[in-house]
């Protein structure tokens, strides 16, 4: 054996045990695979009242974390309380066999500035979903939302869409001119900016609450928030832009540590 070949071998040999023992990457999967797995966390947020026909509310999309029993939604979601004197309740709506469900459930936290919120249901926990790390994504990044389009018109039927992180832009968009800056502009642009997720895919006004997540592992990075509309807010169902906004998961993380 020659030299030159001695040295191919050593090596090579010495790159055996690092190859052995090199952590696996994470596993991942299509998106096929995914959907049952977020479709078990994603539940309807709504109000339940006994003397109303139909008895049961629905207002947007939220999803389960946590231990289970923690779900977080948008702050426009969630109705004003009310006075109690017409046992309107707050809760989830989620469907079982024989129809749907409604899990009462209590205002624990609200993020205005956000527009996030975090629910507390009692009983059984359910399914969760993972959280992403603040900065987890880049522009150009793949990505996927479960939740309900039209709420409770098309039945209580999770869908799901993907979409592409198209930029990361402030949430005040500038104005063309001072003629179109008004007192709710003014405020927004008062207080301190933070960045949105602008995704090129198409969402409807009951997806507000949905989770935005990687499509091969479930891991959720950002809130569906609301959708450009061109036009009266009528044609965000008839002619939607494609055009929709989510709140980072960095927020999330802040509002679930709120008391």
């Amino acid at each position: 054996m020659t030299m030159t070949r001695k040295r191919r071998l050593l090596a090579c040999s010495c790159l055996l045990p690092a190859l052995l023992f090199a952590p696996l990457a994470p596993a991942r999967a299509e998106l096929t695979k995914t959907i049952p797995l977020v479709k078990r966390s994603v539940v309807g947020i709504g109000t339940e009242l006994r003397t109303r026909s139909p008895a049961i509310a629905f207002f947007g999309t939220g999803f389960v974390v946590g231990d289970g029993r923690s779900v977080v939604t948008n702050a426009h979601v969630v109705p004003p309380a009310s006075d109690g004197a017409g046992k309107e309740t707050l809760g989830i709506v989620m469907r079982e066999r024989n129809g749907v469900a409604f899990r009462p459930a209590r205002l624990v936290a609200i993020d205005r500035e956000h527009d996030l919120a975090h629910l507390r249901i009692e009983g059984e926990a359910l399914p969760v979903l993972q959280l992403g790390e603040p900065e987890q994504v880049v522009e150009g990044a793949a990505l996927a939302f479960t939740g309900f389009p039209l709420g409770m018109v098309l039945g209580l039927h999770p869908a799901t869409h993907r979409a592409t992180l198209a930029a990361i832009t402030p949430i005040v968009m500038p104005s063309l001119s001072s003629r179109k800056l008004d007192a709710r502009a003014i405020t927004q642009l008062a207080r301190s900016g933070f960045d949105i997720y602008q995704l090129d895919g198409t969402a409807y006004p009951g997806n507000s609450g949905s989770p935005v997540y990687d499509p091969d592992t479930g891991v959720v990075q950002a809130v569906i928030n609301m959708v450009f509309v061109k036009g009266l807010k009528e044609t965000a169902i008839s002619a939607p832009s494609g055009i929709t906004y989510a709140i980072p998961v960095r927020y999330v993380h802040a509002l679930l540590q709120q008391k």
